[in-house]
């Protein structure tokens, strides 16, 4: 919001009474941290030293944690030291991984570990890797993260970084403590799309920007079937306790980048939640499964579709959605409106007020379908053009080989990651933000600026050759 003169912008919003009447009711994760100790290092565009061999160690190797592995273990200047997990035949699976991958002399002294729950804190003791990847479930992100980086190795987590609003705090302050990289794990910030309307919303295509749409609508029901081990065995316990966005970060992280949110240009500023009634995963369960089967001896609590809405510092707004029980196409949204025209997906679509040369006179029609080859021609991420091609069969349409790519270059090079701890932070305290707000029946909730102020002088996301 570079043209816009924020004071007046300030002015015209509300955002600023909304956010001091809901500041005194949680002075416990507000006003309690606002001071950076003096031995601390704030990270918002930090640089670690150059890592021209990195060793790397990784906990949880089942849906995600394996693929990461993987495409890692083929990357130059990479070796896999240490695999750990619960399970054995997970652990030996990806081993075997890393082998058909691995150029000769490279990953081979590689420890295993798995078994009790705790033979991850004996791994990062014995190994002392260079970075750890954590793809286990959500409720020991936290934990480990904060103990990885303790140990000396720069952290890089699924989604969420966290699930309280505390241990989100903890993360921040142990990376600043310990001057270790700890980033989340947001592969759809690396998608062709999202890359290329970054590169659209830094040249201004769409003008300032005003307002966007996130969301992660995705049907999962089919997890509950995995009940001793998997994703769904513990996941399912969050839909029934919990009653909020429970995953915000897929929709929301691409959209808090276009807008450069905890970086200079703005920051997020208050959330109000509403969760629809939830009965899908109840209804499921009693038509999946008999009577007395654990699943049906759950009060699932949770709304079936969540919506929440951000106020920005300076007034922008964006929704998020979550619904992963409707049976409902798969949606992002990935909406941002700007003054001059829109870009949205879902399907991927274009509309500007002056048209598209060629395609479209004015904001009227969109362009899409066949269409779109003529934008990617022009705005196409030059990130996504250069690393597509090596990374294509990493998953997720490529983009979660583009990520890992970049961890590894940025690690190398002595570069500054291109998503800061603060970040993962922002975008995760979504879902504890709106439990409290669906809670108290929509009261705003101030996010609590994990930078300390920092993001006045942080450095937007730059676009990357």
């Amino acid at each position: 919001m570079k043209n816009i003169n924020r004071r007046n912008f300030l002015k015209k919003t509300s955002m600023a009474t909304a956010s001091m009447g809901a500041l005194s009711l949680f002075p416990e994760y507000i006003r309690g941290q606002t001071e950076r100790p003096s031995a601390a290092t704030y990270m918002g565009g930090f640089a670690a030293p150059k890592l021209e061999n990195i060793r790397a160690a990784f906990i949880g190797v089942g849906a995600r944690g394996g693929y990461h592995l993987k495409f890692l273990a083929s990357l130059p200047g990479t070796e896999v030291v240490a695999i750990c997990d619960l399970y054995e035949d997970l652990v030996m699976e990806k081993e075997g991984w890393v082998r058909e991958v691995a150029d000769q002399g490279r990953h081979q002294n590689i420890k295993l570990y798995h078994g009790h729950e705790d033979r991850w804190k004996t791994m990062l003791t014995e190994v002392k890797p260079d970075i750890v990847f954590i793809a286990t479930n959500w409720r020991n992100h936290a934990p480990m993260a904060i103990e990885s980086m303790k140990q000396g190795a720069h952290t890089f987590v699924e989604v969420p970084i966290a699930l309280t609003l505390q241990e989100m705090w903890d993360i921040v302050d142990t990376s600043e403590m310990t001057q270790k990289h700890c980033m989340m794990l947001e592969n759809v910030n690396y998608g062709r799309d999202e890359l290329m309307f970054l590169h659209m919303c830094r040249q201004e295509v769409i003008g300032e920007l005003l307002h966007g749409e996130a969301a992660y609508i995705h049907e999962l029901r089919w997890q509950m079937e995995e009940q001793d081990r998997g994703t769904g065995s513990w996941r399912t316990y969050h839909y029934a306790e919990r009653n909020g966005n429970l995953y915000p970060t897929h929709g929301l992280g691409p959209i808090a980048q276009y807008m450069s949110l905890g970086r200079q240009e703005d920051t997020f500023g208050s959330l109000v939640s509403f969760s629809s009634p939830g009965l899908g995963r109840e209804a499921y369960a009693k038509k999946k499964y008999p009577k007395d089967h654990k699943w049906n001896q759950l009060d699932f609590k949770g709304g079936d579709l969540n919506t929440s809405i951000i106020k920005t510092h300076f007034g922008r707004t964006i929704m998020v959605q979550w619904d992963e029980t409707s049976p409902r196409p798969y949606s992002r949204l990935n909406l941002v409106q700007g003054t001059k025209g829109a870009l949205a997906g879902f399907p991927t679509r274009v509309a500007l007020e002056d048209g598209v040369e060629g395609l479209t006179k004015d904001h009227h029609s969109w362009v899409q379908g066949d269409q779109l080859q003529a934008l990617y021609d022009m705005y196409d991420h030059p990130l996504y053009k250069r690393l597509n091609d090596a990374a294509k069969e990493s998953g997720h349409g490529g983009m979660d080989g583009i990520m890992v790519y970049r961890i590894v270059e940025c690690l190398q090079k002595g570069l500054p990651l291109d998503q800061n701890v603060y970040e993962g932070c922002f975008w995760s305290a979504v879902a504890p933000l709106s439990e409290r707000s669906v809670a108290s029946g929509g009261y705003p909730q101030p996010f609590p600026d994990f930078t300390r102020g920092n993001w006045k002088h942080t450095q937007p996301l730059q676009i990357v050759s």
